[in-house]
């Protein structure tokens, strides 16, 4: 009779514990369900949640940092803006803020400077936070929709807005503002996916992934409208009462 090689009989073994686990799963012995071992249900993968909470930590893994969402936008070419620019404007201001503002596009001297709110219209919005919130600039957080001008400060387009968006979000996502101030039509209209004019959104509370969002006028319009700085005022008081900042 002929011996069996080592291959046949781990094979012999291998059946042998396989009918002795059938048996075991027959009788209903713990650990040996019946009908053998479901496997979990695969895990979907759901939209990330943008939680408010105005000063969380932006190490970890759920809230990546800015400087990590920076870096991954990198040298970006997803829409042609990236054509004419000369710096992609990311954004600027404490990572921690508790009011984050949300401005349309970069304009010229945004372009040139890297940073957003630089030129006529953001040294006035610099005053609305230094003079009238009594605030340092780096104490909020400023950033645009998108984030290369458009030429010759045209609207941006759908398509430019689709491409930027999801870096807006996750830049929210990053700092968690208690408060978002959007600036003008296209920011209010962007995030809150309205079509309303800016006239008959600001200074109305709107809730976006549970952030208290202002909508208010662009400081561009507001240099051509001088007298509508009170109404822009208004909504600022508004939101320092939000934040625990009343004057």
């Amino acid at each position: 009779m002929a011996t069996p090689t080592p291959q046949a009989e781990l094979l012999a073994l291998v059946a042998s514990m396989r009918a002795a686990v059938e048996e075991l799963r027959a009788t209903g012995v713990a650990g040996f369900p019946p009908g053998g071992i479901t496997p979990a249900p695969a895990t979907r993968n759901e939209p990330p949640t943008i939680m408010a909470a105005g000063g969380g930590d932006q190490a970890t893994d759920a809230h990546p940092s800015l400087a990590a969402l920076r870096a991954e936008i990198g040298d970006c070419q997803r829409c042609k803006l990236h054509q004419g620019r000369t710096h992609l404007v990311f954004g600027v201001g404490n990572p921690n803020a508790e009011i984050m503002f949300v401005g349309e596009g970069p304009g010229q001297d945004e372009d040139l400077q890297g940073e957003p709110f630089v030129g006529r219209a953001g040294q006035l919005l610099t005053e609305i936070i230094t003079k009238g919130m009594k605030m340092r600039r780096a104490d909020v957080y400023i950033a645009n929709v998108v984030k290369c001008r458009p030429p010759n400060n045209r609207n941006p387009e759908p398509e430019e807005i689709a491409a930027c968006e999801p870096f807006l979000l996750r830049q929210i996502e990053c700092i968690r503002p208690r408060v978002l101030v959007a600036l003008g039509k296209f920011a209010a209209q962007t995030l809150l996916r309205e079509t309303t004019p800016i006239t008959r959104l600001r200074g109305r509370w709107f809730d976006y992934h549970g952030i208290k969002l202002m909508p208010t006028f662009h400081p561009a319009y507001l240099l051509r409208n001088p007298a509508d700085k009170k109404l822009v005022w208004e909504d600022i008081k508004q939101v320092l009462a939000e934040v625990g900042r009343p004057l």
